[in-house]
């Protein structure tokens, strides 16, 4: 199957990224005392209630937390009421095997494609990032290549790059041995090219908006727990599960905000040295 979407659709596009559900093949399951999976549910109620009306859904990795086929199953399930088509990365804690032979039963709503074409002016592309058994990132030699290729392609269309792990320091000690390990490789290939409008990553359950190589860089909140920036030791926030999301206009330029849940409110166990 190609690895090329396209979308034919004119003017104004919108997108949604949603990361770092965590997810358990038990519903009732817990990460440091939330239930991801009610906290799930939540934030995709309050998207639906939300009024911004996406075209696509960006999901950028850690769909499960503990491995399970039912935890893949359950993502699926529950963003499927969104009725949008979801592009997506792995994370660190995902199992690609087992994740791929799961989505791969809900091709209607789960799509394999990691280059998309938007409308006539804007291009996503979605990099794997994963370095498996551990939890910092790598962007293979392979993917590095295929990148350079697809932003060769199209060198007109306004682009945005997608992956799971981070870029800009959190100044968290615990959680910046955890970012992506090869970012100059990855900016060699980047600064050949002028249209770059955006990086989004997850992982870090946090928000950031930030500026990278001279490239707007973008993080977005987990849909469960979240970690507190600016923490030498593993700390968690009282903020709440969130969603990005991410309007793309004709003339190149994007606008982009943080949507955190209203109607709950999940707290996570105080003193917690890990997960």
């Amino acid at each position: 199957m190609s690895d090329l979407f396209q979308d034919e659709s004119t003017g104004v596009i919108k997108l949604l990224q949603v990361t770092d559900p965590h997810l358990f093949a038990d519903a009732n399951g817990e990460l440091l005392g939330i239930n991801t999976y009610a906290s799930f549910q939540q934030v995709l109620s309050e998207i639906k209630s939300s009024g911004f009306e996406s075209d696509f859904i960006l999901a950028t990795g850690d769909f499960v937390q503990d491995g399970s086929e039912e935890g893949y199953h359950r993502f699926v399930k529950e963003i499927a009421q969104l009725g949008k088509k979801v592009f997506w990365i792995p994370g660190n804690h995902d199992f690609q095997p087992k994740m791929e032979a799961v989505f791969d039963v809900y091709k209607a709503i789960i799509q394999p494609q990691k280059h998309l074409l938007l409308g006539e002016q804007w291009q996503v592309i979605l990099l794997d990032s994963q370095l498996y058994g551990v939890p910092h990132g790598m962007l293979a030699e392979d993917e590095l290549t295929w990148l350079e290729q697809r932003l060769a392609m199209y060198p007109d269309r306004n682009t945005l790059v997608v992956l799971h792990h981070h870029l800009l320091p959190t100044r968290s000690a615990w959680l910046d041995q955890h970012n992506l390990r090869n970012p100059y490789d990855f900016s060699e290939v980047l600064a050949k090219h002028k249209k770059i409008k955006g990086i989004f990553y997850g992982h870090i359950h946090q928000e950031v908006n930030g500026e990278w190589q001279g490239i707007p860089v973008f993080s977005t909140p987990s849909t469960c727990i979240q970690f507190k920036p600016d923490c030498a030791h593993f700390t968690l926030d009282n903020l709440q599960p969130g969603w990005r999301e991410i309007t793309l206009y004709p003339d190149g330029h994007l606008e982009t905000r943080v949507q955190r849940i209203k109607e709950k409110v999940f707290l996570p166990k105080d003193n917690m040295n890990g997960y």
